[in-house]
């Protein structure tokens, strides 16, 4: 399955530019979309599934335009949005079946067969039952996983599906994200780069609705070998004047001292120790080419 967007540019009535004539092609497997907040991501996961249409650009899913067969998208789609709201009185078996015949699974035998196991495959079974006000964030995002599955998907998008979950449960989540790409297109939306690290061999950054860099976790750690080098500072004013001397990409604290990452062809000075750089590094670099400031403190 190829997915290819071409030129999208979108501007809302408030002014926003959302999107600014970016162009993408994703292939089969998982693809990580990573951004902050605000990049554009939810604006470009709304008009990929349909709900929105851009100022500009052109969307086209295996020969299907996606602007205009949007029905026929649909039939494809799976879509789990950042903000998943359910009817918190029905159980998630109730819940599914709705669901299901609104997609047009009107067989019950059928429909049985596939909602029992989405059930099951979303380790939901034993709380099938269960009011879905009931459940955990965790087990409100399996849900969501298992509702974006049902009829078969070929292409599934993900929101910030991790976003507020404790460790736990992202893990949990994360396996079961890692067991759908191997025969479809999953798009995982985010702004935890660890969870591209861990599920994409793709992926692309995206900032002010641009998108700044494209390639596999592998090929952009490469680039940096060698480059990404720290040094742990005690107080905060002395990791600002390192910011202000060094192309600092991000500071983290670390056992209450502060540790400063930088990026440079050769020692940047005393103290400084060359690193593993990680997908993180490659993240805050590309943001500060662009000229965004996410720094991490």
């Amino acid at each position: 399955m190829a997915l290819t967007i071409t030129g999208l540019s979108k501007t809302y009535s408030n002014g926003v530019k959302a999107l600014k004539n970016l162009s993408l092609s994703i292939g089969n497997g998982m693809f990580g979309l990573v951004g902050p907040n605000g990049a554009g991501k939810s604006s470009l996961m709304r008009t990929i599934a349909t709900l929105q249409d851009p100022d500009s650009g052109s969307v086209s899913l295996d020969g299907i335009d996606v602007l205009r067969q949007k029905d026929e998208v649909r039939r494809i789609l799976g879509y789990l949005p950042q903000e998943f709201g359910v009817y918190p009185k029905i159980s998630a078996l109730d819940m599914l079946h709705h669901l299901a015949v609104m997609k047009g699974m009107t067989n019950l035998g059928e429909r049985k067969g596939s909602v029992d196991a989405l059930l099951q495959q979303t380790n939901l079974w034993e709380v099938r039952k269960k009011a879905l006000t009931t459940f955990s964030g965790g087990m409100k995002q399996r849900f969501g996983i298992a509702q974006a599955l049902l009829g078969n998907p070929r292409l599934i998008i993900v929101d910030e599906p991790t976003a507020g979950l404790d460790p736990t449960e992202r893990n949990r989540f994360l396996n079961l994200l890692s067991s759908l790409g191997s025969d479809r297109t999953v798009i995982l939306s985010t702004h935890i780069v660890d969870d591209v690290r861990q599920l994409c061999p793709r992926m692309a950054i995206i900032a002010s609705g641009e998108l700044l860099l494209e390639g596999s976790p592998a090929e952009t750690l490469a680039a940096l070998k060698g480059k990404i080098w720290s040094k742990v500072v005690a107080t905060d004013d002395q990791a600002q004047a390192l910011e202000k001397q060094l192309q600092v990409i991000s500071t983290h604290l670390v056992g209450g001292e502060h540790e400063v990452r930088a990026f440079a062809n050769a020692s940047p000075g005393e103290g400084f120790s060359a690193v593993e750089c990680d997908l993180e590094d490659v993240y805050f670099l590309t943001l500060a080419r662009h000229g965004s400031s996410h720094m991490v403190n």
